[in-house]
């Protein structure tokens, strides 16, 4: 997906700075890395705070329109304020379409509904992981990574080595070793499936 955020660059700094920022309406941020100096930046905050309401937004290379001149970088942090729908500070790091990054990619779960061990067996889905760290490219970066739960029996998990990736991609875990578990579904009965129950419906009926 293409997404374009647009910046100007930002001289003033320090806390009355980034106040009088915000006070018209601007948000305060950083751009970073790539081999360059790091840029103090600052963007509409209406375009911010929608643009982040985006999944694919924290999980994407953006174009950053800086006063027309465009680098791709991604989102790194941004802090909120505590109560306010107010965004109070941003950070971009630049990526090289040549280096290999890291970003955590959103897990999307699928046919939880025909899953034998939903539909049959009265089971509850249980998500162990709702997004994953990944390894590529920055032209290879998936929006999300699918997760098929059509042919999974009650008592039965998926692993993140079951997963299927796009060429060019690899989970940063089980590059270390790590194959984490992402999801499992709960028999009926178990003390897991009760919990479930109770969570949505109260007490589960004495036996």
């Amino acid at each position: 997906m293409h997404i374009e955020i647009n910046a100007s660059k930002r001289a003033a700094q320090g806390t009355g700075a980034s106040r009088r920022l915000r006070r018209a309406g601007r948000v305060p941020g950083i751009v970073y890395g790539g081999g360059a100096d790091a840029q103090a930046v600052d963007l509409d905050h209406k375009e911010l705070f929608f643009a982040l309401k985006n999944e694919a937004f924290h999980s994407s290379v953006l174009d950053l329109n800086l006063e027309g001149a465009k680098q791709s970088v991604l989102l790194r942090d941004y802090q909120m304020h505590p109560y306010k729908p107010l965004v109070l500070h941003v950070d971009f790091q630049r990526v090289d379409a040549t280096h290999k990054i890291h970003v955590k990619v959103p897990l999307h779960f699928i046919n939880a509904d025909i899953a034998p061990g939903v539909k049959l067996g009265g089971g509850v889905v249980n998500h162990i992981l709702t997004e994953a760290d990944v390894t590529c490219l920055p032209s290879a970066l998936p929006e999300y990574i699918e997760v098929d739960l059509g042919m999974l029996e009650a008592g039965q998990s998926l692993h993140l080595a079951d997963l299927k990736l796009p060429a060019g991609v690899e989970f940063t875990a089980l590059a270390r070793g790590d194959n984490h578990g992402v999801v499992n579904i709960i028999a009926r009965g178990s003390a897991g499936a009760e919990g479930e129950g109770e969570s949505e419906g109260g007490a589960a009926p004495a036996a």
